[in-house]
This record gives structure tokens, sequence and C-alpha cells, in this order.
């Protein structure tokens, strides 16, 4: 069903009282924290919003009592923001946050639950199992075969990520992922890279890379500027509104609310597999969640603003699903 996102222009930036852009904190994403809060601050501040720059430590929910805000633009990336414990935080102290709630944080955080949950949705995930140690993590390999992608459990940005296609990348691999935690290894798949913004309910239109390295990771994310951007991704309309349909009810399913974005990479026959999913993605001059926007007409302010404005309604709460979800509210490109 073609429908357009709501109209929030009868909200006034008085309304939004006074407002935390929480940022930074301790995670292996803090500098890629800094510039999406940055970027978020600025807009906020464009637009007449009481916005105010706070850089997270572990007594956050402290800090914004003691500062009297009204409520929090949460752009913190990574574990020890978007895992659900700051949001947990939030929630006892009776503050009002933008994004997902403690358990759907959690969940998505968790790339193997996460995998889990959605394909009981019937969405299609690469083969994948966690790796204790590296005899464990050659036994994987070897199940699943090569080649396979080594990551952290519960990291984003492609940090600690590798694409190993040779058994004697396994240990080097598998020793930087273990680097940030659990580590899972998953099977590779060598279409390309499509992720679907999602705003309060509604997908945007798809955008696909393409990054001149190995891969979509760290640098071809935040620092190169030869990463291509292609929006609306060149699918066929079937595939995309497939694609749309999934992330939707992933986003259903694993208690999304507010904003997220759901990645996706497709298989050889085109097939869409579902990712991961972030619930504070990226909001650097670089990143997808806003080219997304702006092909549906909203610029970056308007898209700040819009996310913003999901914390009027106290929607936080949202319990994942345990049965299948229809896509009801998927915009046309």
């Amino acid at each position: 069903m073609t429908e357009a996102l709501p109209n929030i222009q009868s909200i006034t930036a008085q309304q939004f009282g006074k407002v935390a852009v929480v940022m930074g904190g301790w995670s292996a994403e803090r500098e890629v924290s800094l510039m999406s809060g940055q970027q978020i601050f600025d807009a906020l501040s464009s637009a007449g919003v009481d916005a105010h720059p706070v850089d997270a430590g572990r007594d956050i929910a402290s800090v914004l009592s003691a500062g009297g805000f009204d409520r929090a633009f949460l752009i913190l990336h990574g574990r020890g923001g978007e895992d659900g414990l700051v949001q947990a935080a939030l929630e006892l102290a009776g503050i009002p946050y933008t994004g997902t709630g403690v358990l759907g944080s959690a969940l998505c955080m968790d790339k193997w639950r996460a995998k889990a949950l959605v394909s009981l949705q019937g969405v299609a995930t690469p083969a994948a199992q966690l790796a204790k140690d590296l005899d464990d993590a050659l036994a994987v390999v070897s199940s699943i075969g090569l080649p396979v992608v080594i990551k952290p459990t519960s990291e984003g940005s492609s940090i600690g990520v590798s694409i190993v296609s040779e058994n004697s990348q396994v240990a080097p691999a598998f020793e930087l992922a273990s680097e940030f935690g659990a580590v899972l290894i998953e099977k590779f798949m060598s279409g390309s890279e499509v992720t679907a913004g999602i705003i309060d309910g509604h997908v945007l239109p798809l955008v696909s890379m393409r990054a001149a390295g190995e891969f979509y990771d760290y640098h071809a994310k935040y620092i190169a500027e030869d990463t291509e951007y292609v929006c609306p991704a060149l699918l066929d309309t079937k595939t995309t509104v497939d694609i749309q349909a999934m992330a939707l009810r992933v986003y259903k399913a694993l208690g999304c609310s507010g904003w997220a974005r759901v990645d996706f990479m497709l298989d050889g026959q085109g097939v869409a597999h579902f990712i991961e999913c972030n619930t504070a993605p990226g909001m650097t001059n670089h990143s997808l969640l806003p080219v997304a926007a702006k092909k549906s007409g909203l610029d970056f302010g308007a898209l700040c603003l819009r996310i913003l404005a999901t914390t009027l309604s106290g929607q936080n709460t949202t319990t994942p699903l345990s049965t299948s979800a229809k896509a009801e509210k998927v915009l046309d490109e």
C-alpha cells in the first residue's frame, strides 16, 4: 500500500522542550557516534530546538535528570548504547528517548539471536554459527564452507569484520573479531548489499552501495569518497517490494520502534538474506538512512525532527513478535 509519511508540520520546536543529543559513549564506535551526533545537534539547533550535545558516560541517566532534559535523541552506536543498556537507564529515569526499547535493542545488537528470531518469521538469513575458540572456528568454517564472514556478534560499523576465503585466514580473522567479544561465523553472500531504512513503521526507498575495496568496511562507510550509493537500488519491482516487506517484518519481529535500518545481502541468485538490524543507524554525511530519506523528500533537518517527534508518543515499548507480520506500510520509491 502506498502511504506518505505522516505530516508533522503541526509540531513546534518548543513542544520538544530541552533535548539532549546523546552521543559518544564508550563503545568501539565512539568516533562514528560523535560524528553522527554533531550532525544531528546542528540540524536540531538550526530548526529552533533547544538541543544540547551530551557525551554519554555510565552516569547518563543522572546527568540528564540533573540537567532538566525533557527527552533524548539517542545516537549512540554499538555496545553500551544500542544494546538496551542506556535505554533501560532512561526508562528508570522516566526520560523519553528516540528509537527502540530495551528488549528490541538488546535483540538487534546480538546478531546471532536476531538471526535466529528473524528466521522463524520466514526471512532468509545466511547460515551462521558462534565460535568460542580457534579450534571451534575452524570446525564451523569446515561445516559452513568457504568463503565466510568472521565478525563480532555485538558490534557495528563493520568493526572487526573479515571476509575469509582460505583456511589460513581463519586464525587472524578470529583473533581480530574476538577482541570485541563473542565471534559469529557466517556464510558469505556474493551479491550486492542493500539496506532499508524505516521511520515510524514506514519503509524508505532501498539503497545499494559499492565500495572500491574488498567490501563495505569502516573505511568505505565513513572515510572513503569513492564509495558509490544508488537510491533507489537498481532492482526489479518485485525484488524491491519483497525486500521492503521483509525489512518491515524484521523491524516488527525484533520489537523495533521509532526508526531503524535493516541490512540485507543478495546471494548469487539475487535472493535477499537478512544480515542485521541497526536501531541507531549512522547519521554522518556518508550514512545510508539520510540518503534514503532524501529520496523520499526529507532533507536531513526534517529527518531529525521526524525521528525526534516519535518521542512525543512514547512508543519505545514495542515487543518482539512471535508470529509472522504482514507488511502494511511500504512506501513506493
